[in-house]
């Protein structure tokens, strides 16, 4: 392979009311404001040195605008566009200076139409890991990864394994062993990108790493004080799958984030992927409450790299299930 993914580095969100949205992040979750102006906020983790991993944009609509992967090196953008291209996919360049604080870029969709941006070079700012005094609500980390929901897994998954040099470390079959979900690794931890069954492409999360178990508590604590108990959708609980302690969040517009601890690491060369069964009660929910009906059902939208129309959904190839969940 010409090129080399390093991993998921940030998100782009249209938020209809900036302020409200920047309240959330900030004052709720802890997220690091690195910079500001009157239709953007940039936001990061006290982990981070790169100068944001979430981009809030000011727009009519609440939706996704692209998900940014970071690369290598410069060079590694022009082997990705030719990738792309050789199999019919759109791609589009956004040169540097185009978007503020991020050098050029690369957008394309991928073979399920998410759309993606892949990425070089971005200024560094001051880590904020050691000041103590600025930590508050999640005391977010760094972002960890991106579940999307795409009508055909098995087809979202032979691209990114065969094409985009991504690993396996768990996945999901069937009875009659067709593929449902896979979570898929760049950075050696349990996933930068997952794809489950169902409408799509669409977004279902994107989440960041916590340091420990009482942050999640600590947030949902800070959320309600705050007045927003009503946007605790899920959790907190344990994913069998990736081992995860998990926190499920909607923002002021409906985008979902997960807070996320407790995965562990996939860099050995001789690590065997898991797979769980779809009918395991314990594969999505170790232990927890029963999910609501809208965290299978609900996700949030993505638009076309090109003219910034919402993306048609497709329905699934497989049948969507609700499984049962032990309490």
């Amino acid at each position: 392979m010409d090129f080399s993914i390093i991993r998921i580095a940030r998100t782009v969100l249209h938020v209809k009311d900036l302020e409200l949205s920047r309240k959330f992040y900030v004052d709720g979750l802890g997220m690091i404001e690195t910079e500001r102006d009157d239709r953007h906020v940039y936001l990061r983790g006290l982990e981070e040195h790169c100068h944001h991993s979430l981009l809030l944009k000011k727009a009519e609509k609440s939706v996704v605008e692209v998900l940014s992967y970071k690369v290598m090196k410069e060079e590694d953008l022009e082997h990705i566009e030719k990738l792309f291209k050789a199999k019919g996919l759109k791609t589009k360049w956004m040169p540097k200076g185009n978007q503020y604080a991020i050098g050029r870029t690369l957008r394309v969709h991928d073979i399920s139409g998410i759309p993606l941006e892949f990425f070089a070079e971005m200024p560094t700012v001051d880590r904020m890991l050691q000041k103590y005094d600025l930590y508050r609500g999640a005391k977010i980390q760094r972002i960890d990864h991106v579940n999307c929901a795409v009508p055909n897994v098995q087809k979202a998954y032979d691209f990114y394994v065969k094409s985009l040099g991504f690993s396996c470390s768990e996945y999901t079959e069937t009875e009659d062993g067709d593929l449902w979900a896979a979570w898929l690794f760049r950075k050696p931890t349990v996933h930068d990108q997952a794809f489950m069954s169902g409408p799509g492409p669409k977004l279902h999360h994107f989440a960041y790493t916590l340091s420990d178990r009482l942050s999640v508590l600590d947030c949902c604590d800070v959320l309600a004080s705050m007045g927003y108990a009503d946007c605790i959708e899920r959790g907190p609980g344990r994913h069998g799958l990736s081992n995860a302690f998990f926190l499920y969040l909607r923002d002021p517009d409906g985008h979902r984030i997960e807070l996320y601890t407790g995965d562990y690491l996939t860099c050995d060369p001789d690590m065997k992927p898991k797979r769980w069964d779809l009918n395991d009660p314990l594969r999505q929910t170790f232990w927890g409450h029963q999910a609501p009906d809208k965290w299978f059902n609900e996700t949030s939208t993505f638009i076309d790299i090109e003219t910034g129309e919402e993306i048609n959904s497709e329905e699934p190839k497989l049948e969507q299930r609700k499984p049962k969940i032990l309490v």
